[in-house]
């Protein structure tokens, strides 16, 4: 009745008419403005800041340090090794020092200008192999933040046994997550002495622990709710302006709006990890992959933020969606005196998966198969054996993926000179890794006879409130009109985890199934599916003290080993396929993308229209790594030099959906969010081989580096 169909979001009306209320347009009366001066040095001690002339300021009202702070001066969501404020030293251009509050933000921000810092500077280090090799050290554990490493059979009999070995170097860059709202919130104290926090974010419990450890109050003492959210990416997954204006509330006793500009959120914000990736892989000569060997240096910037995943996840998904019988990947993630890199959509395999498609390609094109042969050939399908070998038994649609796009890459033909097609493919772990990753929420009855549904899941644009809602209703069989959702908000909802990691659908969706079927035995031990009304039901609820009908669920998963990564990481994959048409300009360098024929294996689609909308949004983002997006350090500052794709840089999508259905998840839906980006960048790098005959080994390949790739190979063949 509702799974599968092609319902609009529930949310979308009031989007376009601009209803929606976002963080920065809520204003309560007395509020503060409150601004963040940060650090001028990439890596110094603070021997003197002089903040007289801020506090001289007609309209100042405070200026908060690190010593103002009550609880703890830590914060991190893998490890709380990052300050709100600094004391005695900085470690990236852009880490915050001071909190500066005024009546205006037109004072508060001439008052930034206003203060006054001495630094002691240290060497600064501005790349991983550097921070390797240094002895000034960022962080006194060290510059080498992890290293992870997957071992499966024998690589050096592996590359024995083959017949050819491809073996290249691949980078990436960093990159802004660009979303439309920039970082943005305000807090007051209510009635009762609770402290309140409305911001845009992707995890309101996770900020609620946070600002409890920060202020040194219990949990029940600060309420975090999420304003309408204008686009997350994992941009908004670490603490942003909650933790600030949390302390600014409770240090004034008035209420505080915090919002970044853009060049605030530029310099302040996580990025996307750079990786520098040595790929080695060795085949036989019927196409099977035999072994893979590959390093993995990974750029964390000054604090882990999401360093460790990144690390782990880049390693574990290095072989990509094919079986390997022999495997040895390392993966190193260090500290540099750069932007802090955080959880950006896809944590770190999208930048392997340009490494592993393009070795496929190189793989066929040195034994003059079909690329599309040797991904058959090679793909993962029930039965195999992952690179961490777990044994695939269920929702493995890989290869019906690459059936889906057959036929077009069959009758592929060249419209123009310098038309290329390339193939990009993918799978992507559902949840986090290898450890606990539950979402609960409850189901309650209200006065007006309605069923109210409670959930911690922050919907950040990706229509996980619709997908949420078909589950419930199709669940226990009522309408969308007899439902009140209430979401995102500390005080009214469990803690559902992150809307991180494609996790969304596949885990807090089992948790609503889960619910929805107690509330359904309910429901039916009092005639509702006989005769009797809901509301009928709910009068009787009411005289029974309204029952609560809690949902849980945490996928089953174990923990890998810790020295060769062996284990079950994640309890269902996402697998997909990309093929893209691309026309390249051999004077210019300028690539268009012309055609993208998608195909996912998502499970069991709930929403079609959120499926088809993911996919569109995935691509873009990908048209983006590949060609134009590259955050420069110290350099980019705003939109100015940071170019992103607009409706003129998208191209024609055709989507196929496999709905291969996973057993654990709501029926039979798994992941969709991330797995949309990850194969498209590879996708356009393989077409532009194609189309003119040179290999981009760095990412983006923008305009400039693809003409100068295409005028290297020219002085090659004139030599």
């Amino acid at each position: 009745m509702f799974i599968g169909r092609d319902i609009d979001r529930i949310d979308v009306l009031d989007k376009v008419l601009g209803k929606p209320i976002f963080a920065y347009d809520l204003k309560v009366e007395g509020m503060l403005f409150g601004c963040i001066y940060r650090s001028k040095r990439p890596h110094a001690l603070i021997k003197k800041i002089d903040i007289q002339d801020a506090l001289s300021l007609n309209g100042i009202v405070k200026v908060i340090t690190h010593a103002d702070i009550p609880g703890e001066n830590a914060f991190g969501a893998i490890k709380k090794d990052q300050f709100y404020l600094a004391g005695d030293k900085v470690r990236y251009i852009g880490e915050p020092i001071l909190i500066i509050l005024g009546e205006s933000e037109k004072i508060v921000r001439k008052a930034l200008n206003s203060i006054k810092v001495e630094y002691e500077d240290i060497e600064a280090i501005y790349d991983p192999f550097s921070s390797r090799d240094s002895t000034t050290l960022i962080h006194d554990t060290g510059n080498l933040l992890s290293y992870r490493t997957v071992i499966k059979g024998d690589f050096e009999q592996g590359f024995n046994e083959s017949d050819v070995v491809v073996e290249h170097t691949y980078k990436t860059t960093w990159l802004d997550h660009a979303f439309m709202e920039t970082e943005s919130g305000i807090g007051y104290m209510d009635e009762t002495g609770k402290i309140v926090i409305c911001s845009s974010t992707q995890n309101v419990h996770y900020k609620r622990k946070e600002i409890s450890k920060l202020l040194a109050l219990p949990e029940d003492r600060i309420r975090v709710i999420q304003a309408t959210t204008g686009g997350g990416f994992g941009g908004k997954l670490d603490m942003t302006v909650e933790g600030y204006i949390a302390l600014s509330v409770y240090l004034t006793k008035r209420p505080v709006v915090m919002r970044f500009t853009r060049e605030e959120s530029f310099l302040s914000n996580t990025k996307r990890h750079p990786l520098y990736i040595e790929y080695k892989t060795g085949a036989k000569k019927d196409g099977s992959i035999n072994a893979v060997k590959v390093n993995i240096i990974g750029d964390t910037g000054a604090y882990i933020s999401y360093g460790e995943t990144v690390c782990l996840r880049a390693a574990i998904h290095a072989t990509g969606p094919y079986e390997v019988p022999h495997v040895f990947v390392e993966s190193r993630m260090f500290y540099t005196n750069n932007h802090i890199s955080g959880a950006m959509r896809g944590f770190g395999i999208p930048q392997v998966a340009f490494a592993h498609e393009s070795q496929i390609d190189e793989v066929a094109l040195l034994l003059n198969m079909d690329p599309l042969e040797v991904r058959m050939k090679n793909g993962l399908r029930r039965g195999s054996l992952t690179a961490t070998s777990q044994l695939l038994t269920n929702s493995a649609g890989f290869l019906e993926t690459l059936k889906k796009i057959e036929p077009f890459w069959k009758a592929r033909k060249k419209q123009g000179l310098h038309t290329g097609f390339g193939l990009g493919c993918m799978y992507y772990g559902i949840g986090n890794t290898g450890v606990s990753n539950p979402s609960s929420c409850y189901l309650t009855f209200t006065d007006e006879g309605k069923i109210a549904f409670h959930s911690g899941v922050c919907e950040i644009g990706q229509g996980s409130d619709t997908a949420l809602l078909q589950i419930l209703l199709e669940t226990l069989n009522v309408e969308e009109r007899d439902v009140v959702l209430l979401r995102g908000d500390t005080d009214t909802s469990n803690d559902a985890g992150s809307s991180s990691a494609s996790r969304q659908t596949y885990v807090s969706g089992r948790a609503v199934y889960d619910a929805a079927l107690k509330m359904r035995k309910y429901l039916k031990s009092k005639g509702y599916y006989d005769c009797e009304t809901l509301r009928g039901v709910c009068l009787l609820a009411k005289e029974e003290g309204l029952p609560v009908f809690e949902g849980f669920f945490d996928p089953p998963t174990s923990p890998v080993d810790s020295k060769t990564s062996q284990g079950i990481p994640y309890a269902t994959y996402a697998f997909a396929t990309h093929m893209t048409e691309i026309d390249v300009d051999k004077a210019t360098g300028f690539c268009k993308v012309k055609k993208v024929h998608a195909s996912h294996d998502v499970g069991k689609a709930i929403n079609l229209k959120n499926v088809k909308g993911q996919i569109y949004g995935g691509i873009a983002m990908g048209v983006g790594l590949a060609l134009m997006e590259e955050f420069v350090p110290s350099k980019t500052e705003s939109f100015d030099s940071y170019y992103i794709p607009t409706s003129m840089d998208m191209p024609d999508v055709e989507i196929f959906i496999v709905e291969d259905e996973e057993p654990t998840g709501p029926f039979g839906a798994k992941g969709l969010g991330e797995p949309a980006l990850i194969p498209q960048a590879a996708s356009i790098v393989n077409a532009i081989k194609d189309a003119v005959g040179v290999r981009a080994f760095e990412l983006p390949c923008h305009i400039e580096r693809l003409k100068a790739l295409i005028e290297s190979e020219k002085d090659k063949w004139v030599e």
